[in-house]
């Protein structure tokens, strides 16, 4: 019963951090502290369309990213 209850806690319990908190590839990219951006690959731009750091066209493209996303589920809810 002893190791049962240990066990039980250990799935509890805070996962180890790493001293790094960040990876070669997320530091290459000046957007891989946007939201979306995800260990291994941080920001992943496979064509790099944004590559030159603008500010600007990364939000105009996030922006039509979420309409795009949200008509997709709409038009999906109403089949």
């Amino acid at each position: 019963i002893t190791a049962l209850l240990a066990g039980s806690a250990a799935a509890f319990a805070p996962a180890p951090t790493s001293k790094f908190s960040t990876t070669a590839l997320q530091a290459a990219s000046p957007f891989a502290s946007e939201i979306g951006a995800q260990v291994p690959l941080g920001y992943w731009d496979p064509l790099g369309i944004c590559a030159d750091g603008d500010k600007e066209n990364f939000d105009r493209l996030r922006e039509v990213e979420i309409k795009v996303r949200n008509d997709t589920a709409a038009g999906c809810k109403t089949i």
